[in-house]
């Protein structure tokens, strides 16, 4: 081994407390790291005393058995003096190590948290390299009663929210804290693994196996990291400005193959159409994966690359869906919730979305959509009784959430003018990037721009139950009494199917 002299390191590869200890000088005892990352609504979920870094991920699985075993590499920094920390994780783990150190572990009372103890105590700052290896049947382990790992007839399914990295690969769990990742995965060369970013595939590194390697270079929330496993029809292309393109088709659509072709490769029209409202698409690649119908039950916005339901097309044309899913890349994706509580900001907008897309597709403006919805759905409804800015983890999906969500979106934009609500739009989104954000923060910066106090809106649309009073004059300054009854927008049947079909979420 060759010497190297202290010298050559900088402080920010050791810290000077570290140096010092080596040195003698003791220090006070690190404590254990929390064991959530202090959300209200799951308290259990994301770890406090690190700060994750990159992901990279290996896994072997086979279909068959439904066997997977991996080693995960998380590279992270410690926000505190640490004697333990936690992970989120509930597979089978035969070894963990510590920035090349064994390390002690236990999974906490059976759960999804796994206690390390590394072999030396990590100081604040300091650099944290963590080895998982582990291996199991993710299918048969259950948390608190559930698994959310899918077995399919032809592979498995990782995609869900808030929760889904338990099965395949140990995290900090939380939306608040993002990495990058690298995610390979060998599996039978009769089937194809899927992933978010970009791909390389590497064949022949063992008989009767592919790797698929995937590479996500913009950070990503754990929930929005996906793996899918399966027989796939691929198309690969690039955009113009040279981004890859990856879309996946289960080779098991059989009747809803073609519809769902013709929408989801009309995805960079949708895309190009939001970035009038929202700005530049966010991430380095981009595709959508349709799996086998009835397999997964949802859509879900996993990063770079949407994850649908076959079923979604069973009565045909399902273009408001894409639209949602592709709008949440900005609002979920690139701007994550800093609490599960403040969801109504990824599925209010994302669903406004659809609104927008219902304009350009001349099926009826978001004042027609906005109009119906308020006339339709009486006060005495069930509907109105759901708090969207704070509805309760029973309750994230409901379909108010969407609905509720999506007017609350367009009383704003009628209250603040088109102006501000476009440079609103895109400023949250830009200040945001790559971070996070809540309900509050949001309110902020929309009373910043309009230079309005907005308590009144927000508190009514999402803070209260009951229907919202509407004032008397439209933002175009005609009389709502002297309006005809609105009528129903062309679009309105298929947009209420699509959060039908979310909201079973």
């Amino acid at each position: 081994m060759r010497r190297v002299s202290i010298r050559t390191f900088t402080t920010s590869a050791v810290t000077a407390t570290a140096l010092a200890v080596g040195a003698g000088v003791a220090y006070a005892a690190g404590t254990p790291g929390d064991p959530g990352a202090g959300d209200v609504y799951f308290p259990g979920y994301g770890n406090g005393g690190y700060d994750v870094e990159h992901y990279d991920i290996r896994v072997r699985y086979q279909p068959k058995t439904d066997e997977l075993s991996g080693t995960t590499t998380i590279v992270a920094r410690s926000t505190q003096d640490l004697s333990s920390f936690n992970l989120d994780f509930a597979l089978k783990v035969s070894s963990v190590r510590v920035n090349d150190r064994a390390a002690k572990f236990k999974h906490k009372n059976k759960n999804h948290e796994l206690v390390v103890t590394p072999a030396r105590e990590v100081f604040k700052g300091d650099p944290l390299n963590i080895v998982v290896k582990y291996a199991d049947t993710p299918s048969k382990v259950k948390v608190n009663g559930f698994t959310n790992w899918k077995r399919t007839p032809d592979g498995a399914l990782a995609v869900n929210e808030p929760e889904s990295a338990w099965w395949w690969f140990p995290s900090n769990d939380h939306p608040t804290d993002k990495a990058t990742y690298d995610v390979s995965a060998l599996v039978p060369d009769t089937v194809q693994a899927l992933s978010n970013g970009t791909v390389t595939v590497a064949q022949g590194e063992l008989k009767g196996w592919d790797r698929w390697s995937w590479r996500s270079t913009t950070p990503q929330a754990t929930y929005l990291a996906f793996l899918a496993v399966g027989k796939y029809e691929l198309e690969l292309d690039e955009t113009d400005q040279g981004e890859q393109i990856l879309n996946a088709f289960s080779t098991s659509l059989g009747q809803y193959a073609n519809p769902a072709k013709a929408n989801i490769r009309r995805s960079n029209e949708v895309i190009e159409s939001q970035e009038q409202w929202f700005g530049a698409y966010p991430f380095e690649a981009r595709g959508s994966v349709v799996v086998p119908f009835g397999w997964l039950g949802f859509a879900l916005e996993t990063q770079t690359r949407p994850v649908y339901d076959a079923r979604f097309w069973r009565n045909g044309s399902a273009m408001y869906v894409v639209a949602h899913e592709q709008a949440h890349q900005w609002f979920g994706d690139s701007v994550s919730v800093g609490q599960w509580r403040d969801i109504w900001l990824n599925e209010g907008f994302a669903s406004y979305a659809e609104w927008l897309w219902s304009e350009q597709e001349n099926e009826g403006t978001p004042q027609e959509l906005f109009d119906y919805a308020y006339e339709v759905i009486p006060a005495e409804d069930p509907f109105w009784d759901l708090k969207i800015g704070d509805p309760g983890p029973a309750e994230m999906f409901a379909g108010p959430v969407y609905l509720r969500g999506a007017m609350a979106v367009h009383a704003l934009r009628m209250q603040i003018g088109d102006k501000a609500f476009r440079t609103l739009l895109k400023t949250w989104l830009k200040n945001k990037e790559n971070s996070h954000g809540t309900t509050a923060e949001f309110i902020a910066l929309a009373e910043k721009i309009s230079k309005q106090d907005l308590t009144k809106l927000f508190d009514a649309w999402l803070f209260t139950s009951g229907k919202p009073e509407l004032g008397t004059a439209r933002p175009d300054g005609r009389s709502r009494a002297a309006l005809p009854t609105p009528v129903k927008p062309k679009s309105w049947d298929k947009i209420r199917q699509t959060h039908a079909d979310l909201a079973d979420h």
